[in-house]
């Protein structure tokens, strides 16, 4: 949501802070593991099908509006995240580095989509802290 927010909105907010967030819709759904086959239907049916709707699915992707992005940007992200493949972090770190902004990028290397260990998460949001006392 921080990603599409700072996209398609990019006068409404000073920062963006985006943690484990999708970047390209097309890929995400195309990239849904074996073990959540399941939901392919039902995030199909809310989001749109990347086979049908590729035009739908990248106008709502914030990776194919990236120039759009005007304000600082963190984005913290886990290499081991079946869900948000790191592709998509490395890939808005490199179109708002692009961008001329400041972004900071930090990805946690035994974390999947969220965190589950203590010390990662007390990195990540000092990390973020310190992005808020900066550039706000």
């Amino acid at each position: 949501m921080v990603l599409a927010a700072m996209a398609f909105q990019p006068e409404e907010f000073e920062l963006g802070v985006d943690i484990f967030g999708v970047s390209n819709w097309e890929r995400t759904l195309k990239s849904i593991p074996p073990w959540w086959e399941a939901m392919r239907d039902v995030l199909y049916k809310k989001i749109g099908d990347p086979y049908e709707e590729n035009e739908y699915i990248r106008s709502i992707s914030p990776l194919f509006h990236a120039e759009n992005i005007s304000k600082p940007l963190i984005v913290l992200q886990g290499a081991n995240d079946p869900r948000v493949l790191q592709e998509e972090s490395d890939e808005i770190v490199e179109a708002v580095k692009n961008n001329n902004m400041p972004v900071e990028y930090i990805v946690f290397d035994d974390e999947g989509h969220g965190f589950t260990k203590r010390n990662n998460r007390i990195k990540g949001y000092h990390a973020i802290k310190e992005f808020l006392d900066q550039y706000l």
